[in-house]
């Protein structure tokens, strides 16, 4: 767990940076995140993470039941997010269960899906921006373990919450694997 804390936190700096970045139509372009352009998928971030990390820092786990409305500079709140999670988890909030509304998981694994969801949709930014995006390796080989488990049937496919999977060489980058197991072409172009 203190592995994926540390890359949740990276990627959530990461993330924050990369939306320091964002001005005038940058917010309109397109996403390989089909349903969000940039502002919208900014919003979805950071409501999300938000949520999460007001989950964690609950001490039964409750977190509100969707994203946060979140005003204000959205790179900031990214930051605050970020502390917040890391508050929690060194208090041991990963060791109880997360729950979103009525549903609930252990905190681990909850810990291992924002992993997960913020090294893909930060990637489905800078994609759409034109900006590098690096997560750590180890990080990155840990969702690549994890992901497989949320994306069934049930959940990935048209018209479904993720697209298909796209075909990439066994041997690609890691990243590539991982935008392209959760329904993403590893080569998108606004």
């Amino acid at each position: 767990m203190t592995d994926t804390r540390s890359h949740v936190h990276a990627v959530l700096t990461d993330l924050a940076a990369l939306l320091d970045d964002v001005d005038g139509d940058a917010w309109h372009a397109p996403t390989p995140c089909t349903a969000f352009d940039v502002a919208a998928l900014a919003d979805h971030v950071v409501g999300w993470s938000t949520t999460f990390a007001a989950g964690y820092a609950d001490p039964q786990g409750r977190a509100p039941a969707g994203p946060t409305d979140v005003e204000g500079d959205r790179a900031d709140a990214v930051r605050a997010a970020a502390t917040v999670l890391d508050e929690a988890l060194a208090g041991g909030a990963a060791g109880r269960p997360l729950s979103l509304g009525e549903a609930a998981m252990p905190g681990e694994m909850a810990l291992s899906m924002i992993l997960w969801e913020y090294q893909v949709h930060g990637w489905d930014l800078a994609v759409a921006l034109g900006r590098p995006w690096s997560p750590d390796e180890r990080g990155l080989e840990a969702s690549l373990a994890f992901a497989p488990m949320m994306l069934t049937p049930d959940y990935q496919g048209e018209g479904k919450p993720f697209a298909p999977r796209v075909p990439v060489p066994d041997d690609a980058p890691a990243l590539d694997r991982l935008v392209a197991i959760s329904g993403r072409d590893p080569q998108w172009s606004a």
